[in-house]
């Protein structure tokens, strides 16, 4: 039966570890806070999925310190199926237990979930919302001081003095993150395009304490694919279709090594079916942090 190992990072957030029959799960307390979330109209190539920006309050969760890895992978695979069968061995990269696992599907993540919580008890194991993932990719809890009356001013205000397209700043460099740096955002110079996945952590964390939120792989989410954010929710929920249909597609955030940096922003979003592949989508399972109901 997994264990839990509590540890305090330095002046950092706190967090668990949960014992994948001896290959560790880091999982990182992400605080309560509220954040605008989507992009202005003047962040450069933008996409209308992003807007309209909205103030969001997110409670406390836990998120994977880093993308599922090709070791958890097997490790999961190889217990005992909820709904379906997995694959122990589907990514298209190989060698490292670090790498992260991709070629894995939406309902494939799924099953990864199902079966941790099969073995967990009362973590509830599962993929972060749209809004959560944004929240834990920037990585801020700031919010303007006296702000104006009504959400409009304080979009505004934080559009002004907080808002930057990555959680490390306006850009990326490929010391940073791993993406197609042959292409440049904004005042970005060209990198090292290292055309395939990295292992986990080999790149800065950001503020709280989560690698890889930029590029390597793109992450699925639990919500349901919107074309804007009208009618979104602001208390962090998932976001499901009404129709619960199966054929809607699913979120997918944070870009990955094939894509060009405009992916990889923090409030960039594309979808796909929930039975896809490729060898740039992988995941990072959200759950309770012990002790939080």
């Amino acid at each position: 039966m997994p264990r839990i190992i509590l540890r305090q990072r330095p002046q950092t957030a706190q967090y668990f570890t949960e014992d994948l029959d001896g290959v560790d799960l880091d999982m990182m307390q992400i605080p309560a806070g509220t954040f605008v979330m989507g992009s202005p109209e003047t962040e450069e190539d933008r996409d209308d999925d992003e807007g309209p920006q909205h103030m969001v309050r997110v409670s406390e969760f836990c998120l994977g310190r880093y993308p599922i890895t090709q070791a958890q992978w097997r490790v999961v695979a190889g217990w005992e199926q909820v709904e379906q069968t997995l694959e122990p061995e589907p990514s298209n990269f190989k060698g490292e237990d670090l790498l992260p696992v991709e070629q894995v599907s939406w309902l494939d993540a799924k099953e990864f979930c199902a079966r941790l919580n099969q073995r967990t008890k009362g973590k509830n194991y599962r993929f972060p919302s749209e809004a959560e993932w944004e929240y834990a990719c920037r990585a801020t809890t700031k919010m303007p001081p006296n702000p104006p009356v009504g959400d409009g001013g304080v979009i505004q205000i934080w559009n002004q003095k907080y808002h930057k397209p990555f959680s490390f700043g306006k850009t990326l460099t490929s010391e940073i993150a791993n993406y197609r740096a042959n292409y440049t955002y904004g005042r970005g110079i060209e990198g090292e395009y290292r055309q395939k996945t990295t292992p986990v952590g080999s790149f800065p964390a950001n503020d709280f304490g989560l690698s890889d939120m930029h590029g390597n792989v793109g992450e699925w989410c639990e919500d349901d694919w919107h074309g804007d954010y009208k009618n979104a929710p602001t208390d962090g929920s998932v976001w499901l279709d009404e129709t619960d249909d199966e054929d809607t597609p699913k979120v997918i955030r944070g870009g990955d090594w094939y894509s060009n940096p405009r992916y990889c922003r923090s409030a960039c979003r594309i979808n796909y079916s929930r039975v896809f592949r490729d060898f740039d989508i992988g995941f990072r399972v959200a759950c309770s942090f012990p002790g939080i109901p």
